[in-house]
């Protein structure tokens, strides 16, 4: 069975560790078609002084993500996500201690986290504490070794696959499109001092971490060439799965880039949405429902076969059930949260959630 998982950062990570946990029982061929406009943190910075190709952060999550589970290739995951520190062995701590805001982008073991600081800002002033400078520091080493293999090899796709035998990744995972691209909004209130004026707000982090309404997103080029193999991947699909993760700067995304979002339309595939357990900055205010309608009002001609939510945190369910129905789709509740009561979805509990709704194609 065909599955497309689409989306970015630890939303998309969690998915695809989900679709993992129920890939021997379903015989899953998965494939992961992640977001490109991410410009914060060691992504952002290696896009701005060396011009990647592609930001590497949220496709080496989606390689960790989908490896195989034996020693060896988790010791190769361990080196990828490993973070170099700053030279002279300041930790995390003695970042803090130091007034410097560490974001979860910047800590040893971190994802390109929610709190990043715009292309490197977090990372550039950890470089340079002291006066000591050290261009390494904040870097994850999986981003540098994308970036030397897309650099080596010219072809992402191709460098992407090199890294997935590296570390026996159990699907393959695709740029959204060719190269980077910019993210924008118009946010109604996003600029504190004028609370009632839409001012419009550049770059992925800047977007993720705007007060007030979004109330209009694009990417910039408006019409970036897509992967092909992901848009072949979407044609060939059983399934394609949306979030969760971050509405607005990886989700929506992929149905601005207008060969994915035609494909997506034509695809024969059933159509699955995750929702959220909780909203980010960039979605406070909008309810569950507004989640499931905003994929409406971006990619008009979508239709959903199937939305997933949290039966703890989806709320008041009747509208959710009215948005779902609105694109076609039933509403399946389940508790997909970790145990711990945070708003965090448990790979394994949605793993299990998914299996009988994916195996019903069958």
């Amino acid at each position: 069975m065909k599955v497309v998982a689409f989306g970015g950062g630890h939303g998309l990570a969690v998915s695809l560790r989900g679709l993992r946990n129920c890939a021997p029982e379903l015989d899953l061929d998965i494939t992961a078609v992640v977001t490109v406009g991410d410009n914060g943190g060691s992504s952002g910075r290696l896009r701005a002084e060396r011009d990647a190709q592609l930001p590497p952060g949220d496709l080496r999550m989606a390689l960790a993500a989908l490896a195989d589970d034996d020693p060896a290739h988790q010791r190769t995951v361990a080196l990828l996500q490993h973070r170099f520190a700053l030279l002279g062995g300041s930790d995390r701590r003695a970042m803090e201690a130091d007034g410097i805001p560490v974001s979860a982008d910047s800590g040893a073991a971190g994802g390109e986290g929610a709190a990043k600081a715009g292309w490197g800002g977090v990372d550039r002033r950890i470089a340079s504490v002291g006066g000591r400078h050290d261009p390494l520091a904040g870097h994850a080493v999986g981003n540098l070794l994308l970036l030397g293999l897309m650099e080596l090899l010219g072809d992402p796709v191709e460098a992407l696959a090199h890294a997935g035998a590296m570390v026996g990744a159990r699907g393959r995972v695709l740029p959204m499109a060719c190269h980077a691209v910019g993210i924008e909004a118009d946010v109604r209130g996003g600029d504190p001092e004028r609370p009632d004026d839409v001012v419009t707000v550049r770059g992925q982090h800047a977007v993720a971490v705007a007060s007030g309404h979004v109330e209009a997103l694009r990417i910039v080029p408006a019409a970036p060439p897509a992967c092909p193999p992901a848009v072949t991947a979407i044609a060939e699909a059983d399934w394609l799965i949306f979030g969760p993760g971050s509405w607005y700067t990886s989700v929506l995304p992929h149905l601005l880039v207008p060969e994915l979002a035609a494909a997506i339309v034509a695809s024969p595939a059933q159509r699955l949405v995750t929702l959220n357990l909780a909203a980010e900055n960039e979605t406070l205010g909008l309810s569950v429902a507004d989640h499931l309608a905003a994929l409406h009002w971006y990619l008009p001609q979508l239709r959903v076969d199937t939305v997933l939510a949290d039966s703890k945190w989806v709320g008041e369910p009747d509208p959710v059930h009215r948005a779902a129905e609105a694109l076609g789709a039933r509403l399946v509740l389940a508790s997909l949260a970790v145990a711990d009561g945070s708003p965090k979805h448990d790979p394994e509990s949605l793993g299990t959630a998914l299996v009988p709704l994916l195996g019903s194609d069958r």
